[in-house]
């Protein structure tokens, strides 16, 4: 057993000897201290070797062992040294050189507008409720009291998979799914991306983003909802702002209105911004149609509410006052680092 090991030895001294690499240094360690190398197999052999000659045997093996280790990380620092060396001799640093610069990512101007809206309303006592945006088309329009014959189910308008299931063209069926869960009373907002047949120009995109929001509670009435807007308005375009509501028609919602904000630019006395009008058309809002209500699953009766959708793109075009839509989803770096 002494021969072997001293035979182990003087050929892992040689070999590590003649490594001139790290690598081939690490293949020398695994030859003979790996799990199946050589000096690991006079180990397993220890069965073989006479109980009372056991112990001196282990000893021999773990000074063999030892010297081995010493001669590998000898060697180890002389090759790192000297791979140190060359790489410096190899590589000249110029410290006249400009230092490069780190490029620091930031938030899109999208997610910017959306957490501004989301901060206000959930200091509103609002909660952000999210959706799928593959729907079915009950909650898309069913529920949301729009007939059949309606110019929004056509195909034309709407992305359909198939007679039942598109792609959602608005947020309000997140609005649907949380009346039916029955759990009153309801102040939420669903932010989400939604997908119309749209052709791309400066203001219009197949695929886009809305924030739309709804309260239910007992003796909700449009002043309620009157106060909300005015508020939101205030705390995302200044306190002067000052709002206005045009009668309109939604399914979802009667009566129905639109929303208008005085210009921020000019304060309301008209310029090239909000087209000599002095007024910004923002949303559209509305108290909840009862048959809505109904079939969600809420009583008409003992229950109102409100909603209302604005466009999240046509809230950053107009914070930020960017006159193409396009400039949000091109990439630019140009554009993008001014936010």
């Amino acid at each position: 057993m002494k021969e072997t090991l001293q035979a182990i030895l003087d050929e892992a001294s040689e070999k590590i000897e003649q490594s001139d690499a790290l690598d081939k240094l690490n293949d020398v360690r695994v030859n003979f201290l790996g799990k199946k190398g050589q000096l690991t197999s006079v180990l397993k052999s220890m069965k073989d070797v006479a109980p009372e000659d056991r112990p001196k045997v282990g000893q021999m093996v773990n000074e063999a062992r030892a010297k081995i280790e010493t001669m590998m990380e000898e060697t180890k620092t002389r090759l790192e040294k000297e791979l140190r060396e060359a790489k410096m001799a190899a590589e000249v640093i110029d410290v006249t050189l400009p230092a490069k610069k780190a490029n620091v990512g930031h938030r899109h101007p999208n997610t910017i507008a959306l957490e501004e809206v989301e901060r206000i309303f959930i200091g509103m006592g609002y909660e952000v409720v999210e959706g799928p945006e593959v729907e079915y088309a009950d909650y898309n329009f069913t529920k949301l009291n729009i007939p059949e014959d309606h110019p929004a189910r056509d195909e034309q308008d709407t992305f359909f998979i198939t007679d039942s299931i598109l792609l959602r063209s608005q947020t309000s069926p997140v609005q649907a799914r949380t009346m039916e869960e029955g759990k009153l009373p309801i102040r939420m907002i669903a932010p989400g991306r939604v997908f119309r047949s749209d052709e791309v120009d400066a203001t219009h995109s197949p695929s886009f983003h809305q924030i739309e929001g709804l309260v239910i509670d007992k003796h909700i009435t449009f002043s309620d909802l009157k106060g909300t807007l005015e508020e939101f308005a205030k705390e995302l375009f200044g306190p002067e702002t000052k709002t206005k509501f045009r009668p309109h028609h939604f399914p979802f919602t009667e009566p129905s209105a639109e929303v208008d904000v005085s210009c921020f630019k000019c304060g309301g006395k008209g310029c090239r911004f909000c087209k000599g009008s002095g007024w910004i058309e923002i949303l559209g809002c509305g108290m909840v149609h009862p048959h809505v209500l109904e079939m969600c699953g809420i009583d008409p009766k003992e229950y109102t509410g409100f909603a209302f959708g604005v466009g999240l793109e046509r809230i950053a075009l107009l914070k930020y006052e960017i006159d193409d839509m396009r400039l949000l989803y091109e990439n630019d770096y140009r554009f993008l680092k001014q936010f």
